[in-house]
């Protein structure tokens, strides 16, 4: 949520682009509109863009939890609860790729001994299928995105409540290892 008021200013710099392309094509603008106006009100158009680009999935992902407890890591989207037991799973690792200007990205890798549901409304979108991450591991498995700034949290309390013989440990992959769910296999309604 710290994001939103960065994108509601992005929004607000487009609403007043907006406002000055309307003046500019009605022509009730005080004067007649520069080189240098005409590139601000564009500029301000595209900022709202990105604005509301960004902003829609951080407002739709507000409610979204992630809790960790001895019986294992429960999500929470918003709109449905779902838990991913540590006794379905084969391995439990983090993951992290730098990106950028040494920013680093960071995952919870969860795998699972047996198949998974990847039709489901609430864990499907942390499905992927990737070479295993280890031996005697499924390609399949769920990848939860770690914001840097609730990595040690998360990290520790996976350690503190996963039975010992899961963790994988942590591994550097490549950069941009998150990737995205595979939208052909989202679940309908």
């Amino acid at each position: 949520m710290t994001g939103l008021p960065i994108c509601l200013i992005l929004i607000a710099l487009g609403l007043a682009g907006l406002v000055g392309l309307i003046m500019f094509v009605t022509g009730t603008a005080p004067r007649e509109p520069s080189v240098r106006g005409v590139i601000g009100i564009v500029v301000m158009l595209a900022l709202g863009a990105i604005g509301v680009l960004f902003g829609i999935p951080i407002w739709f992902g507000r409610r979204a939890a992630v809790s960790v407890d001895t019986v294992g890591v429960w999500l929470d989207n918003g709109r449905a609860r779902q838990v991913i037991p540590w006794a379905v799973l084969a391995g439990v690792g983090v993951q992290w790729s730098r990106m950028g200007r040494g920013a680093k990205q960071y995952s919870i890798e969860l795998c699972p001994s047996g198949s998974i549901d990847d039709r489901d409304p609430v864990l499907w979108a942390l499905v992927r299928d990737e070479e295993p991450i280890g031996p005697d591991l499924p390609r399949l498995r769920y990848r939860l995105p770690v914001p840097a700034g609730a990595r040690d949290k998360l990290t520790a309390a996976v350690r503190q409540y996963a039975p010992s013989h899961l963790w994988l440990g942590e591994a550097q992959r490549e950069p941009g290892h998150l990737g995205v769910p595979d939208r052909s296999r989202r679940p309908r309604g």
